[in-house]
């Protein structure tokens, strides 16, 4: 009698216990173990559900044995929930690993990608992990449209809807914080950044001015480091190439407490005996990063980088060495010396479902000290030289606030943000004197010899207070239910008041300009959308353009300074759209623009090496870029993307003088602009082999004209017979169950003889001088990575 009652009685106090507990757990990434921010968690007949908090976290009062979680680009999972549950854990897959995101931060924060009317791409966290770049290049190179030229040590240059080369058009941002502030541009800043923190990168093309700043012209590239992960995780690795190139990495992070969480991870890496010569460096990366949940709705995140870089600089090359092979350098006292400190406090306020609030306090502290080798000014057949030794500094005191609401008219939400930066900054240059030993024809040097240190002979000297100000807006409004109309813009204002111990001048000068946006963005659903937008963005000229003394120029004229220099202003037209068909496994996307420039900023190669700047005339940037990832079977990836393009001089005059032989370069091909870039890649992951990995991939250069003339192209044979650039890159890898990762890539793999730079001034008497891509490069590498249970 007593087990008919138990019985019962025990039923009843089990389904009690069922239906009075609350589950909790925590979702993430199953490849970064990183928290998932907004995953839903849900039973499997919908009727009780919740979303993961900025710790990944949940919490649901349920009587299921059974939770469904999905996260927008990942797949769903259905999880079983014991009777006895602590806190469940569950890891999603990314959905394709491709480099097309469904959530993007266009806006500044998280939105989907029918949300957004602008061109981007972003470098998903897989991607990144199974490239192991030693370099940013082989990262950014994968996205269609972009270029990112190795100059050699870490050291670039960027072509995005730009010719190739060096000028401030590009906006490079560390967790959406500008890295230098505008009017202090460096086309080398990447390398101020940790690759082995990065957890993602997303590449917006186009002036994204509306958002980020008016020096994203051709685009912004924001690289987002890495969070602390929701388990406990350590690894440690080296990393090698057959030319002395040595790396210890290391990283680790996880919650402390619920609340709780921190991030370090870094790199010591360290070059000898390169392929090139004169091309010895060493570099020490740091990122840390801790998080607080105050509370549901209030979190802390305090943030710092520390880079210290050191290296030697190897010259260009003449085409006597460069077709030798020779990777030879004319100087071997050429040096870059990097340091940048780097540091954010940002608190995140959700005010309630409809308002959230973010205010950003930062710092830099940045200083460069080099002897370039673009200072070393020759002429043909000179047996001296001169070059020079510059430093320059600065430090940020910075904050940055931004308020998104959620408005209770047609699905509208309004964005709203400030920013302030105040820089001081330094800069000196001075001369150097050279000897140059000649070649037997006398037209080129094959060494420079330093004669004497002359700062007495400075070059340029100035100091600045830099103050940027902007204040910015986005709305978006759905009129319809598929259609979303954004409406953006931004007011900068940079004032600086500065000394020139040169002239012994000193003053104020003010560049300010709004710049509108607005776009169209239509969901057909079903993974296809289109979009169009206007844009407009703003370049003022970088402060050592405008305190350098312009090229032979006598002491004292009026005109020795670019106190004049007027601000680039580029006007965007652009339209697109993506598609996922055939059950998902293809993914197009397209994007046609056309980008109108006046007064920019050019530079013009004196026969002495020396620059002279203009900012005057017109130039016209149009084409049409295209990705394509396409998922054959659960082994195989393939992607392809690029651009064809025409960067071309619609109005711009070289000379007033009516001796000279060429007056204007209108309708002529811009310099290091090819009409083609092309990168595309197939992956297999063998199911039979899990955790092994081959990939090849493919680079692309078309010909380019190497002067504004047009007289010269680089125009030489690679692999497969086709003109340009052409090179071929291997990949592969093996992971014993996340524990223990060995790879080894090889790149330029069939040790082709190519250039990366190949470029000449506009006399006939000048001769191209050539940056040589790297021959067949073995690197290899191993990591043992920890992942707790907590």
């Amino acid at each position: 009698m007593k087990k008919h009652v138990l019985l019962p009685l025990a039923l009843v106090v089990s389904q009690a216990a069922w239906a009075q507990r609350t589950l909790t757990g925590r979702v993430f990434d199953a490849t970064t173990k990183e928290p998932l921010v907004g995953a839903t968690v849900r039973t499997p007949n919908a009727q009780l559900g919740t979303v993961t908090n900025a710790n990944g976290q949940f919490s649901l009062a349920t009587e299921t044995n059974q939770l469904v979680v999905s996260a927008v680009g990942y797949k769903p999972f259905t999880v079983a929930v014991p009777a006895e549950s602590s806190g469940l854990r569950v890891a999603l897959k990314p959905a394709v690993e491709d480099l097309q995101t469904v959530v993007v931060t266009a806006s500044r924060e998280a939105q989907l990608r029918t949300d957004a009317p602008v061109a981007i791409s972003k470098l998903s966290p897989t991607v990144i992990q199974d490239t192991k770049p030693t370099l940013l290049t082989e990262l950014i190179n994968k996205v269609p449209g972009v270029v990112m030229l190795n100059y050699g040590n870490e050291q670039h240059a960027m072509g995005i809807r730009q010719p190739f080369g060096t000028s401030a058009y590009f906006l490079y941002l560390e967790d959406g914080i500008p890295l230098r502030p505008m009017g202090v541009f460096n086309h080398n800043a990447l390398l101020e950044t940790n690759p082995l923190a990065i957890n993602s990168i997303e590449v917006v093309k186009g002036p994204a001015s509306s958002l980020y700043g008016p020096e994203a012209v051709g685009g912004a590239i924001n690289v987002l480091t890495k969070r602390p992960t929701s388990v406990p995780t350590a690894s440690v690795g080296v990393q090698a190439d057959q030319y002395g190139y040595r790396r210890l990495q290391f990283g680790g992070g996880g919650m402390a407490t619920p609340k709780l969480g921190a991030y370090v991870g870094g790199y010591v890496a360290r070059q000898r005996n390169g392929w090139a010569a004169s091309s010895d460096y060493d570099k020490v990366s740091v990122n840390g990063r801790v998080e607080y949940a105050l509370s549901d709705k209030t979190r802390l995140t305090a943030a710092a980088s520390y880079n210290d870089y050191d290296s030697q600089t190897s010259s260009a090359v003449d085409s006597v060495a460069y077709y030798r092979r020779e990777y030879s350098s004319t100087s071997n006292f050429t040096y870059r010396k990097t340091y940048a400190l780097r540091a954010r406090l940002t608190a995140e306020q959700q005010w309630n479902a409809r308002n959230q609030t973010t205010l950003t306090a930062f710092f830099r502290d940045n200083s460069i000290g080099q002897n370039p080798t673009y200072g070393i000014r020759w002429r043909s057949g000179a047996s001296t030289a001169t070059g020079e030794i510059n430093e320059s500094q600065f430090k940020s005191y910075g904050v940055l606030a931004q308020h998104s609401v959620q408005l209770g008219w047609l699905k509208s939400r309004l964005l709203t943000g400030t920013s302030f930066d105040y820089s001081p900054t330094q800069y000196n240059a001075h001369q150097l004197d050279l000897t140059a030993q000649l070649r037997a024809d006398r037209k080129s040097v094959e060494r420079y010899t330093v004669t004497a240190d002359r700062p007495d002979l400075p070059i340029a000297h100035y100091d600045t207070d830099l103050l940027n100000s902007a204040v910015y807006a986005q709305l978006d409004v759905h009129p319809l239910e598929h259609l979303q109309l954004t409406l953006g813009g931004r007011f900068d204002r940079l004032s600086f008041d500065y000394n020139n111990y040169l002239d012994q001048s000193s003053g104020n000068k003010t560049f300010q300009q709004a710049t509108p946006k607005i776009g169209l963005t239509y969901d057909l659903g079903h993974g296809r959308g289109l979009y169009a937008n206007y844009s407009q963005g703003f370049s003022p000229p970088g402060l050592t353009a405008i305190f350098r003394k312009r090229p032979n120029t006598p002491a004292g004229a009026p005109s020795e300074f670019y106190y004049n220099l007027k601000p680039a202003h580029f006007f965007n037209r652009e339209i697109g759209g993506w598609a996922s068909v055939l059950n998902n496994k293809v993914y197009v996307d397209v994007a046609l623009y056309q980008l109108d420039g006046r007064n920019e900023l050019l530079s013009i190669r004196q026969p002495d090496n020396s620059t002279d700047y203009q900012s005057a005339g017109k130039t016209l940037h149009r084409g049409i870029e295209y990705g394509l990832t396409y998922k054959p079977t659960a082994e195989l990836l393939f992607r392809f993307g690029g651009t064809n393009a025409v960067h071309r001089f619609e109005d711009f005059q070289l000379s007033a003088n009516q001796t000279d032989a060429v007056q204007n370069v209108n309708g002529k091909d811009m310099p290091q602009a090819p009409r083609w870039v092309a990168n595309t890649e197939l992956t297999y992951k063998p199911q039979w082999l899990p955790g092994f990995r081959i990939a090849g991939e493919y680079q692309r250069i078309s010909s380019w004209y190497q002067d504004q003339v047009n007289r010269v192209q680089y125009n030489d044979k690679g692999l497969f017979g086709v003109r340009g650039v052409s090179v071929l890159n291997v990949r592969t890898g093996y992971s014993w169950h996340e524990t223990l990762e060995v790879f080894v890539n090889l790149l330029n793999a069939t040790n082709e003889l190519y250039a990366t730079a190949a470029t000449r001034g506009n006399a006939r008497t000048d001769r191209t001088t050539y940056t040589p891509g790297a021959p067949r490069t073995f690197t290899a590498g191993v990591q043992y990575n920890f992942i707790g249970k907590k």
